[in-house]
């Protein structure tokens, strides 16, 4: 028994001797902080130390090159890593090259440079965005709609849209805020940056903001947004030189015509919605399915689909998690109804009780988009004034995960889909 001992003790100091890798697992039972993990990966890319992306492996595994200063990163950060030989790897990696096997490998190459578009004294946890970049100590800059339109985008590799209105409306917040201090001051500061912009309107501010938006992503960038700058961002699209805004939000009365005149080729991902047009009513239009949501929370669920990873690598990154079946929750945009999302728009997330997507993708020249309905994935209803989350009560979100997954896509070298 003692030579077994001691035999396992051997080829275990032979291993960390000869560890030329670290692997950070990122299945269910191994990874204390997936949160973290990703934190780790943007730093090691910081570094100029090029990083392996194991998509669909233990849960979208990362693979590095074994650094005595990484592996103490992560431990300062709780981030579970293993050792692992040169000879460990060549196996993982010709497992992953089997073509039997759903799994691939991405090299992340780039760090990517991630501005937030959000208006200046927000709080980091009004936003889940915000939040996680925080918490897994990935740095990003704070921009909003004086930079945009002055054209600081092209600066930057990837485009978070904070729970923005796009359509002028201040998020229809009107009838239950309309006398809060902060609605007004809100109201006030916007009107005067829109003038001072050049804008006679709060919706053609927004608008111009759209648009510019609009070319940093066709030019080659990546917008991510969730909750209502995913709708608000389109009907602001379809609606532009039509006026929806009612006399609290501009000072004269919306277009009577207004669903008539909207143009769905200018959206990115719906089509055929219909506005709500009721001022007071604290909706855009039918393409968000919160008012169906109405079962217990216990049971609202989504559900990622399972892309091949060696066909479809784009969605299978985005997609990477430990669990495909994750808990539901609500925004003020909750998730799409199928009705309204466009043929060429990909469905990566879906309520299969309500049949309704809530995660979705697409491309737009040579840039890409994600909208991911919710407000905050570990916040089931979040509301005005509710105190913030806190991620270290919730290390391991998979819903969380999602938004890190489009962070980290920037990073990798691309590579053309498969025909």
């Amino acid at each position: 028994m003692k030579k077994v001992v001691l035999f396992i003790l051997f080829v275990s100091f032979s291993i960390l001797i000869n560890a030329s890798y670290i692997l950070i697992p990122m299945d269910e039972s191994k990874q204390k902080n997936h949160l973290k993990a990703y934190g780790i990966a943007y730093w090691v890319l910081q570094n100029e130390i090029e990083i392996e992306w194991l998509l669909n492996y233990r849960g979208g595994s990362f693979l590095i090159p074994q650094h005595k200063e990484i592996e103490e990163e992560c431990v300062i950060r709780g981030v579970s890593y293993e050792l692992i030989a040169d000879v460990q790897a060549t196996q993982i990696k010709q497992k992953i090259a089997d073509p039997e096997v759903n799994q691939e490998i991405v090299k992340l190459q780039k760090v990517p440079k991630i501005a937030v578009y959000t208006p200046k004294g927000k709080q980091p946890w009004d936003d889940a965005v915000t939040m996680v970049l925080a918490y897994a100590e990935i740095p990003y800059d704070e921009l909003y709609d004086t930079e945009v339109i002055q054209g600081k985008l092209p600066e930057y590799d990837w485009l978070h849209l904070h729970h923005e209105d796009f359509t002028g409306q201040y998020g229809k917040f009107y009838r239950s805020y309309k006398n809060a201090a902060w609605y007004q001051k809100r109201q006030r500061e916007t009107e005067a940056r829109a003038k001072a912009l050049g804008f006679e309107k709060v919706s053609q501010l927004k608008l111009g903001v759209a648009k510019k938006i609009q070319e940093f992503t066709v030019g080659g960038g990546f917008l991510f947004t969730m909750c209502s700058g995913t709708d608000s961002y389109d009907i602001a699209l379809a609606a532009q030189g039509t006026d929806i805004c009612d006399h609290m939000y501009d000072g004269d009365p919306q277009d009577p015509s207004a669903q008539k005149k909207l143009d769905y080729s200018q959206t990115l991902a719906f089509k055929d919605f219909k506005l709500v047009t009721n001022p007071l009513e604290y909706e855009f239009s039918d393409i968000d399915a919160t008012k169906d949501h109405r079962v217990p929370e216990e049971q609202d669920k989504f559900t990622l689909f399972e892309f091949s990873a060696k066909w479809d690598v784009v969605p299978t990154i985005l997609c990477q998690n430990h669990t495909n079946v994750i808990d539901g929750f609500m925004g003020q945009t909750t998730d799409f109804r199928k009705h309204t999302i466009k043929s060429n728009v990909l469905i990566m997330g879906e309520n299969k009780a309500l049949g309704t997507a809530r995660y979705i993708h697409g491309e737009l020249g040579k840039g890409q988009w994600t909208f991911y309905g919710g407000h905050d994935p570990e916040d089931y209803r979040h509301f005005v004034n509710d105190p913030p989350t806190d991620l270290n009560l919730h290390p391991n979100s998979p819903g969380y995960r999602l938004i890190l997954n489009n962070i980290l896509f920037p990073a990798a070298k691309k590579k053309k889909q498969k025909t």
